[in-house]
């Protein structure tokens, strides 16, 4: 149903959380995967393992996605491996968690590289590689659209991501290039544990979201999966929320 045996895909920030689910559902439709890290070593082995498990390859790469050169050589990496690319989810991502008055150059600046301007460096060296037909496919979250405490720069770099996403899709189509986001609602992953407030936005997400349970890293991998069949031919530059209808609840 999916026809996506022998496609290979890039997935930055693949080792860990929503990353390493969208891997492995990947890898179980014959997808050969390049998992991208820069800090965790050892849970991006953890991933090649869980991919190599259904019968795929599986390439690992340390590269920081704000650093070209870095970006660079992790695709010099994919093309010695494989002749092509078919998909690619950007994925990695990271910021300051502090109040918006106390926010440095830097803080922005850091936030703004790794979350929305590494998309655009992650294209530019992947189209060479990418048949009509290809997909991009950028995870973004909440934050994007709404105020959340501490959240300012990772807020403001996921809502240029999606913007971003749209004017890509834009340029990309005629290519015959399909261009989304995946929105994720509150998912306990990692990331969330670097909140101070971790339990209580969690608490807050199971009570608020209608189908009355978290959104788990799995569920943004089968929206990820689907955006990556031949399934979501018509969908094009859209941002899809995976939430349990937490955000229609205002």
């Amino acid at each position: 149903m999916y026809n996506l045996k022998g496609k290979v895909a890039l997935i930055t920030g693949g080792s860990r959380g929503i990353g390493r689910a969208i891997a492995i559902r990947l890898a179980e439709q014959g997808v050969n995967v390049v998992v991208n890290y820069v800090r965790h070593k050892r849970d991006g082995e953890d991933t090649a393992r869980l991919v190599e498990q259904h019968g795929v390859r599986c390439l690992l790469v340390k590269a920081n996605v704000a650093k070209e050169a870095d970006v660079t050589a992790m695709f010099d990496a994919i093309k010695s491996e494989f002749d092509s690319l078919d998909i690619l989810v950007s994925n990695a991502a990271s910021g300051v968690l502090k109040p918006a008055m106390e926010l440095t150059e830097r803080h922005w600046n850091w936030a703004m590289d790794i979350n929305a301007r590494a998309l655009l460096a992650l294209v530019q060296q992947a189209l060479p590689l990418m048949a009509p037909g290809s997909r991009v496919l950028a995870v973004s979250s909440l934050g994007a659209i709404r105020a959340i405490e501490n959240y300012t720069t990772v807020g403001a770099s996921k809502a240029a991501l999606e913007s971003l996403v749209r004017h890509l899709a834009i340029e990309l189509g005629p290519k015959g290039i399909r261009v989304n986001t995946v929105s994720a609602g509150a998912v306990d992953t990692d990331a969330l544990k670097k909140f101070p407030n971790r339990d209580e936005i969690l608490d807050t997400a199971l009570l608020r979201t209608p189908l009355g349970r978290l959104t788990t890293p799995e569920d943004v991998a089968d929206v990820a999966l689907f955006l990556c069949s031949p399934l979501a031919d018509m969908i094009q530059g859209q941002v899809l929320t995976v939430d349990g209808g937490y955000a229609i609840r205002g």
